[in-house]
């Protein structure tokens, strides 16, 4: 997508007109204060822009300048408009996108309408699509591998239509979650129809509080598409609470007795075509209490989360609640074997692919983003994944010294791969813990050409939970890439 250039449009990253490559610094934006502030301020030739009320030039439209940064901090010579990089968040997006015109170079850490994926009813909605789709165009057995999400309504709007489905099912369980919040906000589970029509005498169509309330005012969407004013993923900024009645999966897989989900980071940097990478890392979140069917109404039992998990009296910070990825998996393989826990993890490649793939058509693929997505897998007792949420702005603050180098690690490979300084040949299947999966096709781990007419010995470039080496990947990489470069020369 791009945006002509006039009076009515900010510009971003035209002060020095210059090309990528001949930059002696990268200038960088961003408003939030955790790791992620860590890694930008660390990260060399980058230099932070700070806003400045006094800054002269246009602005956006009805868009005030706020202070967030400490007293005395503010770096002469920079003034709020001149970055090249912002990692923003979706207010931001929603306010100024449409309205400011970027340089070839410049990047920023969300796609327009993200939420098409990322809200909960939007990112169902595409994926029922897709699955019938699938059924028209190959037939039941390709549509059958988009079988990974439970059986979910929206509500208020779907309400007839669950309640038919509830009665073909009486006494199972089903769970609750508001379409656009996040941390475990809102949630709850249910069997009894009159809990549901309590919450919809009550909830349904409830105004958000003005903190929470804050409808998007424009949107460029393609066909089939959502519109924005009324869906962006900022969690808690609707006017309007809506939610999504899934049923519930009651045979988690369980490990010491507790439930767990899965948080897995996949990087897109383009839809059309399709570009994807999957990060090395992630972390099993543990529940701290037994679980069990008998107690819905106890959210430390079947909530994950660790906005919830850190408030039970049990808690402990020290030991918090994940165990890295690599560790789940190795567990998963002695209790099952090696070719169970392929299978395990060749099934969630297919829920990253396919999930999106179905919004492919929808995501207005501008060349000026990227995304760093937080997926959210539950694993049940036969060894099946199932997607429950895709964040666009998964937590970057860290829960323990581990939690900091994983998420440290993750956003350094991340600009890595976004390649502001533009080093990389774009040729490359791995950079640091990043593998790439999809490339307008699947991925070989094998070099060359792949084969993709049978499939019959494919093998898929993801290492999801295998051994992330990246510092020596990362030399060897670099040292190439230089070597290249001065041959070049």
């Amino acid at each position: 997508m791009s945006r002509p250039k006039n009076q009515n449009y900010k510009g971003h990253g035209l002060s020095k007109g210059k090309e990528r490559e001949q930059r002696a610094s990268i200038r960088f934006k961003t408003t939030l204060v955790n790791t992620l502030m860590d890694v930008l301020r660390h990260r060399p030739g980058w230099v932070e822009v700070k806003e400045c009320q006094e800054a002269s030039g246009p602005r956006v439209a009805d868009t005030p300048v706020v202070q967030r940064e400490p007293k005395g901090s503010r770096q002469p010579g920079f003034v709020e408009g001149d970055w090249d990089f912002y990692w923003c968040d979706v207010s931001w997006l929603r306010e100024n996108f449409d309205h400011t015109y970027m340089d070839e170079h410049v990047r920023i850490s969300h796609f327009r309408n993200h939420y098409e994926l990322t809200r909960k009813n939007y990112m169902v909605k595409n994926l029922k699509r897709f699955r019938k789709q699938l059924e028209r165009e190959e037939g039941k057995l390709e549509a059958a591998k988009c079988d990974f999400f439970p059986k979910t309504f929206e509500m208020p709007c779907e309400y007839h239509l669950f309640v038919e489905e509830f009665r073909k099912n009486p006494g199972i369980t089903w769970i609750m979650k508001p379409v656009a919040r996040s941390q475990g906000k809102g949630i709850f589970l249910f069997r009894r129809l009159k809990d549901i029509m309590d919450w919809r005498k009550g909830t349904a169509g409830k105004k958000l509080t003005s903190s929470e309330a804050q409808p998007a005012r424009s949107a460029v969407n393609p066909p089939g598409g959502h519109d924005a004013r009324s869906s962006d993923d900022q969690k808690d900024e609707i006017p309007v609470e809506n939610y999504v009645a899934q049923r519930y999966i009651e045979n988690p897989y369980l490990v010491g007795g507790r439930k767990f989900d899965l948080r897995v980071y996949v990087l897109v940097m383009s839809y059309i075509p399709l570009r994807a990478w999957l990060y090395r890392d992630g972390f099993a979140r543990f529940s701290n209490t037994r679980f069990t069917l008998s107690s819905i109404d106890d959210q430390y039992v079947h909530l994950t989360n660790v906005a919830v998990q850190k408030t039970s009296p049990d808690y402990h910070p020290k030991k918090g609640c994940k165990w890295m990825i690599q560790r789940f998996r190795q567990y998963l393989a002695s209790k099952h074997g090696p070719e169970a826990v392929e299978t395990l993890f060749s099934d969630m490649d297919n829920i990253f692919i396919r999930s999106l793939q179905s919004v492919q058509k929808v995501i207005i693929s501008d060349k000026h983003c990227f995304e760093l997505y937080g997926y959210d897998i539950l694993i049940d007792q036969d060894l099946k994944p199932w997607l429950l949420e895709v964040n666009a702005s998964p937590s970057l603050t860290a829960s323990s010294q581990e939690d900091y180098e994983l998420k440290t690690c993750l956003l350094e490979d991340t600009l890595h791969v976004v390649d502001m300084e533009a080093r990389l040949t774009g040729r490359e299947k791995r950079v640091g813990g990043f593998d790439l999966m999809w490339n307008d096709g699947p991925v070989s781990r094998e070099e060359g050409a792949p084969d993709l007419s049978g499939m019959g010995n494919f093998v898929t470039n993801t290492h999801l939970g295998c051994v992330n080496d990246r510092k020596k990947q990362l030399r060897q990489l670099f040292r190439s890439l230089q070597s290249q470069k001065k041959a070049s020369s």
